[in-house]
């Protein structure tokens, strides 16, 4: 049965003559660099959340010593969230075809027999499956957190963050085995190049992965190569403009936060949840009704809209930018610090960490920590107005939060009470 051309674990199954070592290790190579920048970029956008501030902020509990490298986030440059979460969301959604592209070309491997030839050959075996399986995983979740389509069970958080570490010791492990054999297979191609050897050829004899009765070749590896490349650069254009903003929002075709302004005027740039969506009455913010309530070391004050404009305004410049890979241009901000409303409740020149709650009901993020070095910042601020108008309730009215470089979602909006304190 296993010499049955028609069944994948024998070798006459798998005819294309594009397989083969130097095909295969182009591919690897590209995702050796590519992955590990992922990998990285992604432990960047957990530490951004601050995790080990408060509960509210650890969307992975039980992370144990996974998270050993977690670092207090910094406020400036008022970008580097924008920038981190975009390379990360960009690249990623970049590299589709490559991977694609490199489980193709190794697929065979995953159909020979004997399933283990010894303990060691089943470890390599199994690694492989958790490559291969963390890799779709980590990939396929991603591209749905992006879209905004949750259909997978559970948070996408922890799914993704602990499915990260496993895909990633699997690749660490590939990586180790592989890539020297990888880094000589192009390089001898390439010297044998300049000795002017053919480019494609003899070579059934030395490579496992060049099939053994290939069909005629429709194409060359290179044109392949060419193939997938171009993929990849169609991924980036349509992406990447969903994390530059302005001009290049409109070739966003893929994000669900890439297309033009959603409306004009002031408050006419992207938001991520509307306040019908989020439960948000007009009663409960009207002037009348709403106040904020600020507590801290001498007690709690309740405050007006009418009497925060009281208080000392100042303005700042600074985007919003999503765990999504979407982010707003710069928009100019303007309320009260929050290290002022700090020095009301008795923090007078060391304003401490903050938790915020929202008139947000239910959802993940109604409530968010920050730490004292962003509630410090004279760019933080509790906002009032958004490019000289008022908030308007999709984008927080009566206020918000806007710190600048933390993750979107740690900008409450519809804010109701801070409270200052270690937390």
């Amino acid at each position: 049965m296993r010499d049955l051309p028609r069944l994948p674990t024998a070798p006459g199954f798998w005819r294309s003559p594009l397989r083969g070592r130097w095909f295969t290790s182009v591919l690897g190579l590209v995702l050796l660099v590519g992955i590990t920048v992922l990998f990285v970029t992604g432990l960047v956008s957990y530490a951004a959340y601050n995790p080990d501030l408060h509960p509210v902020n650890d969307t992975t509990p039980d992370k144990g010593i996974l998270g050993f490298y977690l670092f207090a986030w910094p406020t400036g440059p008022v970008w580097l969230y924008r920038f981190t979460q975009g390379l990360h969301v960009t690249l990623g959604i970049t590299l589709i075809p490559v991977l694609l592209a490199k489980l193709w070309s190794v697929v065979p491997k995953l159909f020979t027999l004997p399933p283990a030839r010894s303990v060691a050959h089943a470890l390599e075996r199994i690694s492989l499956l958790l490559l291969v399986g963390g890799g779709l995983f980590e990939f396929t979740t991603g591209m749905f957190n992006v879209q905004l389509n949750y259909v997978f069970p559970g948070s996408f958080y922890p799914l993704h963050f602990y499915g990260a570490w496993v895909f990633f010791a699997a690749f660490v492990a590939h990586a180790v085995l592989k890539m020297p054999a990888a880094v000589r297979t192009v390089r001898g191609r390439l010297h044998g190049e300049l000795r002017g050897e053919p480019r494609e050829g003899d070579e059934k004899d030395t490579d496992d992965l060049v099939a053994p009765d290939p069909d005629p070749p429709t194409v060359s590896r290179r044109g392949a190569l060419w193939l997938v490349g171009g993929g990849s650069l169609l991924l980036f254009l349509t992406t990447v403009g969903q994390s530059l903003g302005g001009p290049f929002r409109r070739t966003a075709l893929l994000a669900p936060h890439g297309g033009a302004d959603p409306a004009g005027g002031p408050n006419g740039f992207q938001i991520n949840k509307t306040a019908a969506y989020a439960g948000i009455d007009a009663t409960e913010t009207s002037e009348e009704a709403w106040r904020l309530v600020v507590t801290g070391r001498t007690g709690t004050v309740r405050l007006s809209r009418a009497q925060l404009l009281q208080l000392p305004l100042h303005s700042s410049s600074l985007p919003i930018a999503c765990v999504e890979g979407w982010s707003t241009a710069d928009q100019w901000w303007r309320g009260v610090r929050l290290r002022d409303l700090a020095a009301l409740v008795g923090y007078e020149g060391d304003p401490p960490d903050v938790f915020v709650e929202s008139l947000q009901r239910h959802g993940a993020f109604r409530r968010a920590a920050l730490r004292a070095n962003q509630v410090a910042d004279p760019r933080s601020l509790l906002a009032l107005y958004v490019n000289g108008e008022e908030l308007s309730p999709d984008h927080g009215h009566p206020a918000r939060v806007i710190v600048p470089a933390a993750p979107g979602v740690l900008n409450t909006k519809w804010v109701a009470r801070l409270t200052f304190g270690d937390l």
